[in-house]
């Protein structure tokens, strides 16, 4: 029976129908102005919007804030295997919704909450057989709750995050290998973890954080085993995978300075996902995220930069053996988490003294992936793949 939390999430999961992300499957930056500056603000508070990027900064509020919103993303893939003809994905619009409050309950302390479409993966080939057919969604959603405790420059917060995730993948096998129609429809799962942030403001301009986040289990029953089933009898694997798809544990620091109406804002993360069950067995390695930003802030407005740069996750496997041949395929045909270079631009603009209007546009350049399958689909046969991504965010922000 649907409680009250789940039917909150699973209504506003509803509208991220296919979600794609840019740094693995993870989005870069968590609201607006984050998103802006290339995803850094582990040392830059934002606000209400820094609920699930440090817990820490929400100590940089003067009362209450709310912040509100969401992002429309569109990624352009297009994929091409054997000697088959080449697609785009027809998963190629999604709306991705966001919402924090925070507060001052008093001079030292501090507490939030914050829902957001936080990562995802996805493609849609219906339309093409040689293509498996193949359709594939992942949908995540954190709640979090952040207390804070702010004692003269040092801000330390910790916040349980309650995720919710949704799995499906869908094919249909060609007529030499059964001609089948391979799924087991879309499964839901609740996950629980927590982050925790520190922030050191050395009154001088500068401040540097860092934060980790734990790793969250989530199982999807039927999904991951039915999809790989078939391939067992291939001699790809010994055994279907689990339905087991941990997302993964992520550390990071960061700095920032100050100067007037000029900031600037530099992040490192590492998400460990080599260590999360599902993503090493599909051969995801870690990934290390570098994020710059920089913020003219004229008062009424101001206007805003980045760059994110992390490489792909996934490893290319020899294709000459079977078990590599379909981790090629499942990576790239039905997840293909390729972006690197990520740009972003964006602003903000005030209203009044209480309510103000943030905005971003993130563009990942465009990556091209090939990888081995001939133990599938005989000598010579590879799977190519091209994937660029823009999306557009738009928030609102009211202080009281």
């Amino acid at each position: 029976m649907f409680n009250l939390t789940y039917k909150v999430i699973a209504i506003s999961a509803i509208a991220s129908t296919t979600l794609f992300a840019t740094n693995g499957d993870n989005l870069i930056g968590v609201g607006a102005k984050a998103r802006a500056m290339g995803g850094a603000g582990i040392a830059l508070s934002q606000g209400a919007e820094s609920t699930l990027i440090n817990p820490a900064n929400i100590t940089k509020i003067d009362s209450t804030e709310i912040s509100f919103g969401g992002t429309i993303f569109a990624p352009t893939i297009k994929t091409q295997m054997g000697q088959g003809s080449k697609s785009s994905s027809s998963a190629d619009l999604s709306i991705i919704p966001e919402v924090a409050i925070a507060t001052k309950y008093n001079e030292n302390f501090y507490i939030g909450v914050g829902m957001y479409g936080t990562a995802g993966m996805g493609t849609d080939f219906r339309d093409n057989p040689s293509l498996f057919e193949m359709e594939t969604t992942l949908q995540l959603m954190q709640f979090a709750v952040p207390v804070a405790y702010k004692s003269g420059g040092l801000s330390v917060g910790i916040s349980p995050i309650l995720q919710y995730g949704s799995l499906d993948i869908h094919y249909k096998l060609p007529p030499m290998m059964s001609g089948s129609n391979i799924g087991n429809g879309q499964t839901q799962d609740f996950g629980v973890g927590f982050s925790i942030g520190a922030n050191y403001d050395f009154s001088s301009g500068f401040s540097a954080g860092a934060v980790y986040k734990s790793k969250i289990k989530m199982k999807y029953d039927g999904v991951l085993s039915t999809a790989t089933a078939p391939f067992v009898a291939m001699g790809a694997f010994s055994t279907a995978m689990d339905n087991t798809l941990t997302q993964p544990a992520e550390f990071g620091v960061g700095i920032a300075y100050k100067n007037g109406v000029h900031t600037i804002a530099a992040d490192y993360k590492r998400v460990l996902w080599s260590k999360a069950a599902g993503y090493n067995g599909f051969g995801w390695k870690d990934q290390d995220i570098f994020a710059i930003g920089y913020e003219y802030d004229a008062g009424v407005y101001a206007l805003r930069a980045g760059y994110n740069y992390a490489k792909s996750p996934l490893t290319i496997m020899s294709g000459t053996i079977p078990s590599g041949a379909t981790l090629n395929m499942f990576n790239i045909l039905g997840f293909p988490a390729t972006a690197k270079q990520h740009f972003t631009l964006g602003g903000g603009y005030k209203f009044s003294d209480s309510f103000s209007m943030d905005v971003a546009v993130v563009y990942a350049t465009s990556s091209k992936t090939s990888a081995d399958i001939s133990a599938l689909f005989g000598p010579g046969a590879k799977i190519n793949n091209k994937h660029s991504e823009l999306g557009a965010t738009i928030q609102f922000n009211y202080k009281f």
